[in-house]
């Protein structure tokens, strides 16, 4: 890792190394917000002057280590919604970039094993609030995403102070790492999806994909999906960023009856703001993810629930952690 930084021009050996480092941070921060920027304009202009765009969908999931083993640590608990946008859904994504947009808004914590004991080789707290926009697109036989998003951490995001809040609320110990927590800052970050759907039967797909990110943690990951049934058959399945796991963001056609979800990826890591280079923690420049869900989908009502198997992503991370996540849907 410290060699691949070298070849990055991240150096940190020296005070000339330091500056390199700062200046380069500076510049690759300064691309990205101007990419995000470009790619926002494109993606609210692509497509909007043909018909006015309208409400496809909602896409949300609640992803927390309570509903896995239990342990409250890591990555430890996340929450996202999405609001889908398009003149129109014909059954699959559009040919025009631009066209459909999501509009996404999520939060994080990230905590270190313990939140009441200081470990100098454990990760530090971080608090992550996230809003962004990508489209999604048609690009021959596969399916893209392109998408933006300002990534804040730090105490100014208040997830920090409204876990203290919630522990104290229901009487579980108060956290009192929060003061080394990841401090204030806005990441730029641009991620890109691009994936295709094989179908092979009636009741069976799969969807291989790859997937490149940077950011607030620039990475390359390849993975795959499978799904047994009759889940996201018509509609549009959206990518959690933490679990990976995929919900419906635009429903299809909504058969009754029950799907299983299997999928899996492993990522190379190049760097990672919730694991500063030179920090108490060595980020690992390899992480895998495991997966699977169950859907049930009802006349009226639909729930899902996934359990996700996160691999180590530091050096000394004694052990794995399983999240479970859950979205549940009423309509009247």
């Amino acid at each position: 890792m410290a060699a691949l930084s070298r070849r990055l021009g991240f150096g940190l050996g020296s005070a000339h190394g330091w500056g390199a480092f700062e200046l380069d941070m500076t510049m690759k921060k300064a691309l990205l917000a101007a990419a995000c920027a470009a790619l926002m304009v494109v993606g609210m202009a692509g497509g909007a002057t043909a018909q006015e765009r309208v409400t496809l969908g909602f896409a949300r999931l609640f992803s927390n280590d309570a509903l896995g083993d239990t342990r409250d640590r890591w990555r430890t608990g996340s929450y996202f919604v999405s609001r889908l946008r398009a003149p129109r859904w014909g059954g699959s994504v559009p040919g025009q970039f631009g066209e459909l947009l999501e509009f996404r808004l999520r939060s994080e914590i990230i905590a270190p094993e313990s939140l009441t004991r200081k470990n100098p080789a454990d990760r530090r707290y971080a608090g992550v609030i996230a809003a962004g926009m990508a489209t999604h697109f048609a690009l021959g036989q596969a399916e893209a995403t392109l998408g933006a998003e300002l990534v804040f951490t730090g105490p100014q995001t208040g997830v920090g102070a409204f876990q203290r809040e919630i522990h104290d609320l229901v009487g579980l110990d108060t956290p009192t790492v929060l003061g080394t927590q990841i401090t204030n800052g806005v990441h730029p970050t641009l991620r890109g999806e691009l994936g295709q759907t094989f179908v092979v039967s009636d009741r069976l797909t799969l969807r291989p994909f790859v997937e490149a990110q940077a950011g607030v943690e620039s990475y390359v990951r390849v993975g795959g999906d499978l799904v047994l049934g009759q889940f996201g058959r018509g509609g549009l399945l959206v990518r959690d960023t933490v679990t990976g796991q995929r919900v419906e963001g635009v429903a299809g056609a909504d058969l009754p009856g029950t799907s299983l979800t299997v999928g899996g990826d492993v990522a190379r890591v190049l760097d990672s703001v919730y694991l500063p280079s030179g920090g108490q923690a060595e980020l690992k420049d390899t992480r895998a993810r495991l997966r699977a869900g169950f859907n049930w989908q009802g006349e009226k009502s639909e729930v899902f629930y996934g359990v996700t198997w996160l691999g180590e992503e530091y050096v000394d991370q004694p052990d794995s952690q399983v999240v479970g996540s859950l979205r549940l849907r009423v309509r009247f």
